[in-house]
């Protein structure tokens, strides 16, 4: 039965990841795999996390399911983290919460989730957008259309080129928004342009879709929320998925979730009623392990302060490795400025670099990064910065 299936090609960014463990050169540089790293190129356990999985250890009695939704505490932590305690959405009871492994499978069990409810909805996504956006909403069956987003030439959001394209969007499509930290480009709306989208939205009937994997990575947890909470305090209806796996570093856990903001409390039930059925068929039962880490770091004041103080640590880092970047690379030479860089947010931007200059620090520099010269910033260290940046301006030429 399976032996007529042919092999596919390795996901790029998993094949860029081998090739880096492959490459012997001392000074080799991973900017490909987005995943938040040290000064010392690791990806590190929280100190807040690990004391909490001391005291899960210590503590935990069995080893049972999960309740269909999840941790309750993970989940109402999920929730307050995105909409603000006292936000009337929570309050009113709008919101249903769903624990995803992952944020991956929070985007597909909002995909199932969707096309169960209109089989014919349509969502458009960025160009550019995450790759992995694509086939985790397409395999539920859904239609994806794209708005432009950033443009590649000046380096900044195209957004009058978008909102006149959301202008085709109507009451039976969703429009994917990334909440803070743009994946790949790392140019985020302004509070302005959030507050644009939601009128239009208000205006043309479709509903916000939001990705929020990087939560706290940009501004500050409040701050990255901004658009979350001002969409839900404008319109009936908003799905949300949210990750724990970057600002909880909890990547290998599988921490996320599906949050849906509905228009009355008996609507929100019934939407809730619905994605737990859905998720039986998919997965079952979420894991535990994550979430759990999450509930009590997010309920113990004491982890909760040091989980805040490690998370402004890495934003800060990530901040200070831009400035950085860009001066080195002004520094030596006059002939592209990349000053763009800092003013952008989260783990992410574009170098503005062809395929064959990409290729390039490839093969001469060991310098490796996805094809659209995409670079993971947190991959940047004291050590390797000086190479780099030597490197990246020997390709310009």
């Amino acid at each position: 039965m399976l032996d007529h299936l042919p092999q596919l090609q390795p996901d790029p960014i998993l094949g860029l990841s081998a090739a880096y463990q492959n490459d012997t050169n001392p000074k080799k540089v991973d900017l490909g795999v987005g995943v938040y790293k040290t000064e010392a190129g690791d990806t590190p356990v929280l100190q807040c996390v690990a004391e909490a999985e001391a005291q899960l250890l210590q503590t935990q009695t069995s080893k049972s399911y999960t309740p269909p939704a999840g941790i309750t505490g993970a989940n109402r932590a999920a929730a307050e983290l995105a909409f603000g305690r006292e936000h009337q959405a929570l309050t009113d009871k709008r919101v249903g919460t769903v624990q995803t492994p992952g944020g991956c499978g929070a985007l597909r069990l909002a995909a199932e989730l969707i096309a169960h409810a209109n089989p014919d909805a349509t969502i458009w996504v960025s160009t550019p957008t995450w790759a992995n956006h694509v086939p985790l909403l397409t395999s539920a069956g859904l239609r994806l259309k794209e708005y432009p987003y950033y443009n590649f030439a000046e380096h900044r959001i195209d957004f009058d080129a978008m909102m006149e394209t959301l202008q085709q969007a109507g009451e039976n499509d969703l429009v994917l928004l990334h909440a803070c930290c743009h994946n790949p480009s790392g140019a985020d709306l302004s509070q302005s342009q959030w507050q644009a989208v939601a009128e239009l939205a208000s205006k043309q009937g479709f509903t916000p879709f939001i990705d929020m994997a990087y939560q706290g990575f940009g501004q500050g947890i409040d701050q990255d929320a901004y658009g979350v909470r001002l969409l839900a305090d404008t319109l009936p209806e908003l799905v949300l998925a949210t990750s724990f796996s970057k600002n909880l570093g909890l990547y290998r856990e599988r921490a996320g979730s599906l949050s849906v903001v509905s228009a009355n409390a008996t609507q929100a039930q019934a939407v809730l009623s619905q994605t737990l059925s859905i998720a039986r068929g998919l997965y079952s039962m979420p894991p535990s392990h994550g979430a759990s880490i999450v509930d009590l770091v997010y309920h113990t004041p004491e982890l909760r302060s040091q989980w805040k103080s490690e998370l402004t640590g890495m934003r800060e880092r990530i901040a200070g490795l831009r400035e950085q970047l860009v001066g080195e690379l002004n520094a030596r030479q006059d002939k592209q400025r990349f000053d763009f860089i800092a003013r952008e947010a989260g783990m992410f931007s574009f170098l503005g670099l062809s395929v064959a200059q990409v290729t390039r620090l490839k093969n001469e520099f060991s310098v490796y990064m996805t094809d659209n010269s995409r670079i993971n910033v947190a991959g940047v260290n004291a050590h390797n910065l000086a190479y780099l940046a030597d490197a990246i301006v020997k390709v310009l030429d």
